[in-house]
């Protein structure tokens, strides 16, 4: 998938303005990115890499936890990579920016290079197909043993997160946030290759459940 068949932040250029505003309030993001950011447990010396880093918010808050760690983040959106690359700036942390997407190759990380890959609220944008390759490409990245952290919007089991998650569709669209509606991930991260995976939290938002999940390349 080329860079030009990417959605933008809040599906249209014109509010990526307004986007960290937006998922502050709507998504209780100082919640689930400080679960993120727990199950991953950045250390020094690690390679990770954030695949749809978006403004760089969890990239900056892994930098701070483990500024030794070496963070490649991965965005196809030059615009947002701009404003990622300025509130890095004004924390005083180093992060490696690639406009890419997702499942495209990341230049300075070869495969089985990385110790550890995120993805955060990207997976629902994407069709069924982009969201597989998006995996695959983690899991081509990660070292044996390596750790995949996810953070996005997961099976919606009730009829009030049902309702609050049909905001997200209409924004992102029917299509690529149904399978997400439905509880296709797990299966998704089984079919790439991930053998040991789990939901680390459930986080309810006015926007619907957004899940955490786990999973580790086996050695």
């Amino acid at each position: 998938m080329n860079n030009a068949g990417y959605i933008p932040a809040l599906g249209r250029r014109e509010w990526t303005g307004m986007y960290d505003w937006v998922i502050a309030a709507m998504t209780r993001e100082r919640v689930w990115r400080s679960l993120v950011l727990t199950t991953l447990n950045p250390r020094g010396g690690e390679v990770i890499v954030d695949l749809g880093a978006g403004t760089g918010s969890l990239g900056i808050m892994i930098k701070k936890r483990a500024p030794g760690a070496r963070l490649v983040a991965v965005d196809p959106d030059p615009e947002v990579r701009l404003i990622g690359e300025r509130k890095a700036r004004a924390a005083g942390v180093e992060i490696e920016y690639q406009t890419a997407m997702g499942d495209a190759p990341v230049g300075s990380v070869g495969a089985a290079s990385a110790d550890a890959v995120t993805c955060s609220l990207v997976l629902h944008q994407c069709p069924l197909e982009t969201k597989q390759s998006i995996l695959e490409n983690a899991f081509r990245l990660l070292k044996p043993g390596g750790r995949l952290v996810l953070a996005d919007y997961g099976e919606q089991p009730t009829p009030l997160m049902r309702m609050a998650f049909w905001l997200v569709q209409m924004t992102d669209g029917f299509e690529p946030t149904e399978h997400n509606r439905r509880g296709a991930i797990p299966q998704l991260l089984l079919a790439c290759g991930f053998k040991r995976t789990e939901i680390v939290e459930r986080v309810p938002t006015l926007t619907g459940l957004i899940s955490i999940w786990r999973a580790t390349k086996e050695v």
